[in-house]
């Protein structure tokens, strides 16, 4: 995995109103910290920071952190939005050791067509979007590819099938499904007919709802 320089500034004012004047300007306010270190707030330019981000490596791209000249490898740990309009408000920097594996979640891929599956009207479930996975720095793959060309209804693809790179490991339960076939017509008929029966059975309590009216109006009178 490739590795992308970023520059950070340290000595940025904290608070709110900062913040907001730093975005304003172009810049992402955030933190670094790990590997025993003291956490440092930093600053980072927007552009280069999203150039780092929209690589193959996606959030799990490795970033040599130029700290006013002091150069740390990192991730990003945490990348905080806004809830509506999607802007980065903050960003976390993780220092990591290029000889200790660390924990990251990796993107799972669906590759090819289940034909078989297609030809009976059936469904493919990715049930799993991600994976974490465990591996030094320079393991991490970009993502992790699922071959589903082979499945048929009732078939299922489970963790522990998956192909994992050399040096990359996963403590995600081995029977966890990644990706299943099914039936797709199954669930509609069944709440179509049970829709059905609700309104057959829902009818008789109408009824009785009306006469205990009839009756509660009658006592009025």
């Amino acid at each position: 995995m490739a590795e992308i320089t970023l520059k950070a500034a340290t000595g940025r004012e904290l608070g709110n109103g900062p913040a907001r004047r730093l975005r304003a300007a172009g810049q992402i306010p955030g933190v670094v910290y790990g590997l025993g270190a003291e956490p440092i707030p930093v600053a980072v330019d927007w552009r280069p920071l999203r150039e780092a981000l929209t690589t193959e490596a996606g959030l799990n791209a490795l970033i040599d952190l130029d700290i006013d000249g002091d150069v740390a490898l990192t991730i990003v740990k945490e990348l905080q939005r806004h809830p509506i309009r999607g802007d980065v408000l903050h960003i976390d920097f993780l220092r990591v050791s290029a000889d200790a594996a660390i924990t990251v979640d990796v993107p799972v891929v669906l590759e090819g067509e289940a034909k078989a599956v297609e030809s009976e009207n059936g469904v493919v479930d990715h049930v799993l979007v991600t994976l974490a996975i465990s591996a030094k720095p320079a393991d991490i793959p970009n993502e992790i590819t699922v071959d589903i060309s082979g499945l048929t209804i009732g078939d299922a693809i489970r963790v522990g099938d998956l192909s994992l790179p050399a040096g990359v490991t996963s403590e995600v339960d081995a029977d966890d499904p990644v990706v299943t076939a099914s039936f797709g017509e199954v669930a509609e008929v069944e709440e179509t007919e049970g829709a059905e029966g609700e309104g057959a059975e829902g009818e008789p309590a109408a009824e009785g709802a009306g006469d205990a009216a009839e009756a509660a109006g009658g006592d009025e009178g």
